[in-house]
């Protein structure tokens, strides 16, 4: 993979030399810096799946569960073993339907001294009902995809950041934002919703109180990055409406990134309608620049694949080569942050 890399950036170096000497003869304008301009370190797909597995084996992560809480100290465990400075921010949110979900967001900060920081986050909580399936709807589902693969993807990427003799020259920041899916079910009956018509979002609560009341005071980020549904086969990630509105720069940063490390199959150019997602409060209420990577069914009559909130949404449906391809394109990410120095 490293030789492969170096392959890349040595012809992408080659090619703007040839084009800045081209261009001298007419003008006087630097040329653009190449989009892979140093070596991540490997991301490693076994690794990320393994993290998706872990999760899943504790059971659906569903507030106020025993699986939720075992699945929560794991992590935090994990971070710290991997060598973060770790925040539990320990909340109780009220649902649609009244209930108090005890929650938890987990935040884990790598380099805190670095002042141009770069925020990391997924939900880590797995939806309480199947309201999508045709069987067993009032069950809670498994969230392989849909919440685990986010995790996975950065469990695998702090591993790495401790790892690594060569550090990004930036600070990172992970947050796993709890009770982001326990909204109203689609089937949900007008009794089973006392809460409705108070225009509070019951999605996204995690975020929604992270943003409102950060583990630090007055934290910022240069930008976000959010993975929600990042795991599955055949999956693809469209520029999403919201990040669009939000952060468009950071956007073709990562997708151009993605391209130029042979994903451009997956990140796809093409802009998709803006969702509620963790994303949306942290631009709106926390003020920092967030992009959402989500997976985008193009040819479906819905916005996700047909797992989305089903029991189907299962480790059957989790893809090595996706998280790699996500995986690889965050870490990209990061490292290239180093290096640059252009305002967002």
């Amino acid at each position: 993979m490293k030789k492969v890399m170096w392959i890349m950036v040595s012809l992408i170096w080659l090619l703007a030399c040839k084009n800045d000497r081209n261009s001298n003869q007419t003008s006087n304008t630097t040329p653009d810096r190449p989009v892979i301009s140093v070596i991540a370190p490997e991301f490693n797909a076994d690794s990320a799946y393994y993290f998706v597995e872990k999760q899943v084996d504790f059971g659906p992560r569903v507030p106020n569960t025993p699986a939720h809480r075992q699945c929560g100290d794991y992590l935090i465990n994990t971070l710290k073993i991997y060598g973060a400075e770790v925040t539990v921010q320990e909340f109780v949110a009220e649902a649609y339907n009244g209930t108090k979900l005890h929650s938890r967001n987990i935040i884990a900060s790598y380099f805190p001294q670095a002042t141009k920081r770069i925020l990391l986050a997924a939900h880590w909580d797995t939806r309480h009902v199947a309201d999508k399936d045709a069987v067993d709807q009032n069950k809670p589902i498994d969230g392989a995809n849909d919440g685990g693969s986010g995790v996975g993807i950065l469990l695998e990427i702090a591993r790495v950041l401790q790892a690594d003799t060569l550090k990004p020259n930036v600070g990172i920041d992970i947050i796993f934002f709890d009770a982001e899916d326990y909204g109203e079910p689609e089937n949900a009956k007008p009794e089973e919703l006392p809460n409705k018509g108070n225009n509070k979002v019951y999605w996204c609560l995690g975020s929604q109180y992270w943003a409102a009341n950060k583990h630090k005071p007055n934290y910022s980020a240069y930008y976000g990055i959010l993975l929600d549904m990042v795991g599955a086969k055949g999956s693809t990630f469209a520029k999403e409406g919201t990040s669009m509105e939000n952060a468009p720069s950071v956007v073709e940063k990562v997708w151009n990134i993605a391209n130029a490390l042979g994903h451009g199959g997956m990140f796809i150019n093409q802009t998709s309608t803006g969702i509620t997602d963790d994303h949306v409060f942290v631009n709106r209420i926390a003020k920092i620049n967030m992009i959402d990577i989500i997976d985008y069914d193009s040819a479906g009559d819905d916005y996700f694949g047909s797992y989305h909130h089903t029991h189907a949404d299962n480790m059957l449906i989790i893809d090595k080569t996706t998280l790699k391809a996500v995986g690889q394109t965050v870490l990209q990410t990061l490292y290239e942050e180093g290096n640059a120095n252009e305002a967002i």
